[in-house]
């Protein structure tokens, strides 16, 4: 089954209603402000998360409210020592989610962003995938190698940033900056944009963790 998270961060109606179009939801769950997003659309999320102390009252209400086909809540205190992201991940992956898209979860601020980016390990670790995207990226973290066609990519360039110390054994075909056999450490920018030029790429490697981030300009 695979989950969509709407967190609080900014969010372009327009995009993330055709992004849903391409996957089928099984669980649905809006992160405090992220509610304003299914009430625009006229939508019920399967839960609500958070300390609610950015989502507007009446939204908030109008969900609370419904007599038929509730949202379950789940509301903590603003004094907590996970993010609502945070929650909203672990609650997927309770429900038995496989696979998480985040949408949402980047803005203007950067310690949510990167915060968010963190959780990312956080659910790879239980050996689910989460995918976070906005209009310009598309963001994931592996351990194990991974294949980019080229007619399914998010925008032009891949950048590819060790998220270990140390990724080793990297190899990188189909691209146009090629690697054999490489060891990626980190506080270097060598996998900043390269870009696809076979029909698919392949990204192959023997330890680490890596953070792929495909990017539009």
């Amino acid at each position: 089954m695979q989950a969509l998270i709407i967190s609080g961060g900014h969010l372009e109606d327009g995009f993330a209603a055709s992004y849903i179009e391409n996957y089928d939801f099984g669980l649905t769950i809006a992160v405090d402000s992220g509610m304003s997003f299914f009430y625009r659309q006229g939508w019920v999320p399967d839960y609500i998360v958070g300390d609610f102390d950015s989502v507007k009252p009446e939204i908030l209400q109008s969900f609370l409210g419904l007599k038929e086909d509730k949202p379950k809540v789940l509301q903590f205190q603003p004094e907590k020592d996970e993010t609502d992201t945070e929650i909203a991940i672990r609650t997927a992956i309770g429900q038995g989610c496989g696979a998480i898209h985040i949408l949402g979860a980047t803005g203007s601020r950067l310690d949510h962003v990167l915060g968010n980016i963190h959780l990312l390990g956080m659910a790879m670790e239980q050996g689910v995938e989460v995918i976070m995207a906005d209009p310009n990226n598309r963001i994931r973290m592996v351990r194990e190698g991974l294949v980019l066609k080229k007619g399914g990519q998010y925008g032009k360039y891949v950048s590819l940033l060790p998220f270990t110390p140390q990724v080793t054994g990297l190899t990188l075909t189909g691209f146009k900056y090629p690697l054999d056999q490489y060891t990626l450490e980190c506080y270097h920018s060598l996998g900043v944009s390269n870009e696809i030029t076979g029909e698919q790429a392949e990204i192959s490697f023997r330890d680490g963790v890596l953070l792929v981030i495909e990017s539009k300009d």
